[in-house]
């Protein structure tokens, strides 16, 4: 008769200091990592563009920009020689500057308020803040000026800006103040970026108190339209950027739902898993329970359109994502994007510098590689760009 091994008798429970312990013991680790990856300051800085690239976001072949660039009563930066005296490499703002004047991207409106987006996800995991700030990005090289909002308490959409949500922002930094009616409206809190026309609105872990700030509102207050916090902030804003990018939590908090009622139009990164598929079905289940009591005082809310973005997409013969995007195919029909963001070593390897794709002037791949994940990106940026204008030139 086998013998039953006898275990140690071994005290596993953890107490509520043990957990402290650990926590500080963690944050101190992270800090020295974070200084690891995000020295030397400049942390961040934009990429430099070469004559091809130039050329190619304002629509024109090389030797038409050559011969720009000799034109100075346009008023085009010439931008900096190098080797033979054809090549050339510009600054973002000057490649903005190219793209502004010749790339005949139709313009907002004057006194049109500019699109409001989100990027909407309960899953952990899904791209949704790499997507905010690629989009982001992608918006400024067509010429548009862009504020991005950072609405979750891990505040990674922060340091993909360039700032160290823990050091370099405090919680009058946020939205906060707003929150707490100390501010008129959120202008105090927009910050620039190292991204020429690019501008944060960032978080750190103190938006945790709004969770208990709104609830104690509508305490005192059972008819106040809690809802409408956030779009009501963002009011006077959208007069001044094309595009505010809402960046959210994971989660149904009461920032995300004034995030989506604030929103013209939402995004959703969705990875073709079983688990991430079923998730954003519990999203679209929960959100339309939501609103069906938002409806009713206000029944005019519409959204411009609601896109789904596959993202980290695994073409390999072993994956999932052939099924998983045939379910997203026939459950969310026109609403699912033509693009896909596949997965790739490049995203990988720029995550531990707080990068985008578009962050990348230099690659040590090959440019096949750096291509087939920043093509679709570019793609993505340009449909939902394309979006925007068709509504712009009806108003």
């Amino acid at each position: 008769m086998p013998v039953t091994p006898i275990l140690p008798d071994i005290d596993r429970s953890v107490s509520i200091e043990q957990i402290s312990e650990i926590s500080d013991r963690l944050t101190t680790m992270m800090a020295e990592l974070r200084e690891q990856m995000l020295a030397p300051r400049p942390r961040k800085k934009s990429p430099v563009f070469g004559s091809g690239q130039v050329a190619l976001l304002c629509g024109i072949d090389r030797s038409r920009l050559n011969y720009l660039v000799g034109k100075e009563d346009i008023g085009l930066p010439p931008g900096v020689l190098h080797g033979n005296g054809r090549s050339r490499s510009f600054t973002l703002d000057e490649a903005q500057v190219w793209i502004r004047k010749l790339s005949g991207f139709p313009a907002r409106p004057a006194g049109t308020p500019g699109q409001i987006l989100i990027t909407a996800n309960f899953k952990g995991g899904s791209t949704k803040t790499t997507t905010a700030m690629s989009l982001a990005q992608g918006l400024t090289l067509r010429g548009r000026k862009v504020l991005v909002v950072d609405l979750d308490p891990q505040a990674s959409l922060t340091e993909l800006c360039g700032l160290y949500a823990e050091r370099d922002v405090e919680e009058e930094d946020t939205v906060m103040p707003y929150i707490y009616h100390d501010q008129k409206d959120l202008r105090y809190a927009v910050k620039p970026t190292y991204w020429a026309n690019l501008d944060v609105i960032p978080a750190n872990p103190s938006l945790f108190s709004a969770e208990f700030v709104i609830p104690s509102y509508i305490i005192n207050d059972p008819k106040l339209r809690f809802w409408e916090i956030l779009a009501n902030g963002l009011a006077s804003l959208r007069h001044e950027y094309d595009y505010i990018v809402i960046d959210t939590a994971p989660s149904l908090s009461y920032l995300t739902i004034n995030a989506l009622m604030a929103s013209n139009a939402m995004i959703m990164p969705l990875v073709p898993e079983s688990l991430d598929f079923i998730s954003s079905v519990q999203f679209w289940k929960l959100f339309s329970d939501l609103t069906q009591t938002f409806m009713k005082l206000d029944p005019g809310k519409r959204f411009d359109f609601i896109s789904v973005l596959l993202s980290k997409v695994d073409y390999g013969t072993t994956s999932s994502s052939r099924v998983v995007r045939a379910w997203a195919q026939r459950a969310y029909g026109d609403w699912l994007l033509p693009v896909e963001i596949p997965a790739s070593s490049v995203v990988g390897s720029e995550a531990l510098e707080f990068a985008t794709v578009y962050d990348i002037d230099s690659w040590e791949g090959s440019k096949k590689t750096l291509s087939r994940i920043k093509d679709p990106f570019d793609a993505f940026v340009k449909i939902i760009d394309e979006r925007t204008a068709q509504k712009w030139s009806r108003s």
